[in-house]
């Protein structure tokens, strides 16, 4: 099996779940490749205890990103900082002729994304990706494969949503997805749109128009030093969008908040035809729900339980339930096994393309949540 040499810039949350799935790779029964971390980067240099600790792999440890792009033993890199750096980092990373897994949005704004995609026409040998995990869970696979065999029939609607209530307390004190500066003008779109996009845009679903619904409705939080600052991003964000076609099109929602009420962490699917209909949530983990109808003939959903069948094999028994560290190690995994050249069985991770596709929805979005006037979207040649 190839070894692939990683490189972490950005040990926070995501850099340890990256850890987390590289250190049981043996779970996955028939990988191409394994990933072995032995360099990670962070300005806070507490951080990098934990993966000192648990990976024996790591023999460099470092404050600058640069040290770690001159390191000749890294093959790859995953990159997890905040949206602000993306702009800069992610061109070096590729100029220093390391393949690239990227968090979203692959640029704060739409003038970084066209900075990064400049820089991965540069290098087309390498392989750049875009991280999006939550297509991985297995009935989302399934509603994937639904509608690609064609049982949905002339779609009425599609709507794709990612819902936490984690800043429904307005005491929390503020992090950097609340400043604009860092964060950038999306707020929670730029946050969450690649996860709402990733299906939709995978599928051919590209809204021409866009109508957007922004709400800012916490606008001051605690600086932990007992002052209060402002609050600048959005916190909630509908976008209805157009997708065309032959028969008039259909509406596309994405959604993308922060602030929703009993929700903890939910990335949901529900595609509506004519023929058949398909959703999944992450609320029930292993079902799906599906319809299939005759016109005129009865509709009702039937709801089936997946277990665990993951699309690339592991060795959990079909009975048991797939959960969100399961899906971040199925997006490696697609990732690893692109660099091995295989096809990730079908289901590549986020291209560098979607991730400047749904950078032109969120631009259209912006223009239209701050204006109330539907704006076309302007994606690239």
């Amino acid at each position: 099996m190839e070894t692939i040499r990683f490189g972490i810039i950005g040990c926070g949350l995501m850099g340890r779940e990256f850890a987390s799935a590289a250190a049981r790779w043996m779970h996955l029964t028939d990988p191409r490749a394994r990933p072995e971390i032995v360099g990670v980067c962070d300005t806070n240099e507490a951080l990098m205890g934990w993966f000192t600790s648990h990976l024996p792999g790591v023999t460099q440890t470092t404050t600058d990103f640069r040290e770690l792009l001159a390191n000749p033993e890294i093959d790859a890199v995953y990159c997890a900082v905040p949206h602000v750096l993306h702009g800069d980092i992610y061109p070096r990373i590729l100029a220093a002729g390391k393949h690239l897994l990227g968090e979203k949005p692959f640029g704060m704004d739409a003038r970084q994304n066209a900075a990064i995609m400049a820089a991965i026409a540069d290098r087309p040998d390498l392989l750049v990706r875009c991280s999006s995990e939550m297509p991985y869970f297995p009935g989302a696979q399934r509603v994937v494969d639904f509608v690609t065999s064609g049982a949905v029939g002339d779609i009425l609607e599609v709507e794709a949503a990612f819902l936490h209530s984690s800043d429904i307390n307005p005491d929390k004190v503020i992090n950097w997805k609340r400043k604009v500066e860092v964060n950038g003008d999306y707020g929670c779109m730029g946050d969450l749109g690649m996860h709402v996009a990733h299906i939709p845009l995978r599928l051919g679903w590209r809204p021409a128009s866009v109508h957007a619904a922004l709400v800012k409705r916490v606008t001051t939080r605690p600086d932990g030093t007992g002052a209060r600052v402002p609050c600048e991003t959005w916190d909630n964000a509908t976008i209805t969008g157009r997708v065309p076609g032959e028969d008039g099109g259909f509406p596309l929602v994405l959604k993308t908040w922060r602030i929703a009420p009993g929700e903890s962490n939910t990335w949901s699917i529900r595609v509506l035809g004519m023929r058949g209909s398909a959703f999944f949530s992450t609320k029930s983990p292993r079902q799906w729900q599906f319809m299939q109808y005759e016109p005129g003939g009865p509709q009702a959903w039937s709801v089936e339980d997946l277990g665990y069948q993951s699309l690339f094999p592991a060795i959990t028994g079909g009975i048991f339930e797939f959960g969100f560290s399961d899906a971040i190690q199925q997006m490696w995994a697609a990732y690893l096994d692109e660099l091995a050249g295989g096809d990730a069985r079908g289901f590549h991770c986020a291209t560098p393309e979607e991730a400047r596709d749904h950078h032109a929805i969120l631009t259209a979005a912006l223009a239209s949540g701050t204006t109330g006037e539907v704006r076309t979207v302007d994606y690239a040649p």
